[in-house]
């Protein structure tokens, strides 16, 4: 049965991404070298940091880690031209593919790293990709804020989300990821690319919130797959699916045996029944 389990979400393979997202051609050497995505696993998220939201409001990061929730964060900036789309169209398809919905079992912030862009331009994103999503109750768990140049700062580097402006294209540079924490702030995974496999979110999710949410068999599951930070997804535990599989295997031995030690107790039981009667 262990095993069974072990084999349901081998179909998110396909979804391995490089250890850094795609970043955008046309860039200059050296504004490239300034772009990667640091991983920094176990650290905090400054929670004190403000933004605005989509309506204007003024928010603190910590309005969205007190509800006990795991918290997918993406970093991009709303007027970019193709990578940014690119990654909130990954997010919200893999969010689709989930049985959990943002603003129930998790919550979603995505942050414009453009000090320049405001409320209105993340109300806008916001609408376009709700209406992708098409989750009731989405719209009070996926937020998109905006915030002044100390906030984005503080916060990318936290994360380990490191881009640089291009004055020869009048653009941002930058990698793509998606992020995962737990209900206290603490990043746990790290999901790389612009395509994010369903089953290594759900996975992720159950393991940031330390079983809070999901099903014993996401709990089953998590003994078979380990998140590998340098694939940037979850992958089979090798060691444990072969000691399940040697189990399996022996179980079915054993349950032979018993099978054939049943059938040779009756048969000898007969063969008695047939020689008392043939005498009497």
């Amino acid at each position: 049965m262990l095993t069974a389990y072990c084999l349901l979400p081998t179909a998110h393979a396909q979804y391995a991404q490089p250890p850094v997202g795609p970043v955008p051609t046309g860039k200059s050497n050296e504004v490239l070298k300034q772009v990667n995505i640091e991983q920094k696993l176990g650290s905090q998220i400054p929670l004190d940091l403000k933004f605005r939201d989509e309506a204007g409001r003024e928010v603190r990061l910590a309005e969205y880690f007190a509800k006990g929730k795991p918290v997918a964060l993406t970093l991009v900036y709303y007027e970019c031209p193709m990578l940014c789309n690119q990654v909130l169209n990954g997010a919200v398809g893999a969010f689709q593919g989930l049985q959990f919905t943002a603003g129930k079992e998790f919550e979603v912030v995505t942050v414009s790293f453009d000090p320049r862009e405001g409320p209105e331009l993340a109300a806008r994103k916001k609408e376009t990709y709700l209406n992708r999503y098409k989750r009731e109750g989405a719209a009070g768990g996926w937020h998109f804020l905006t915030g002044d140049e100390a906030s984005v700062r503080a916060l990318a580097d936290a994360v380990g989300f490191h881009y640089a402006w291009d004055e020869q294209s009048q653009q941002f540079a930058h990698a793509s990821a998606l992020m995962v924490a737990t209900p206290q702030g603490k990043l746990s995974h790290y999901f790389y690319g612009i395509d994010y496999a369903p089953v290594d979110l759900r996975l992720a999710f159950v393991e940031a919130s330390a079983g809070k949410v999901g099903s014993p068999v996401d709990a089953l599951l998590l003994y078979c797959y380990h998140y590998d930070p340098a694939a940037g997804r979850f992958a089979p535990v090798m060691g444990i699916m072969r000691v399940a599989g040697v189990l399996t295997v022996l179980g079915l031995v054993a349950f032979i045996l018993y099978l054939r030690r049943v059938t040779r107790r009756r048969e000898e039981a007969w063969e008695e029944e047939l020689s008392v009667g043939g005498r009497a």
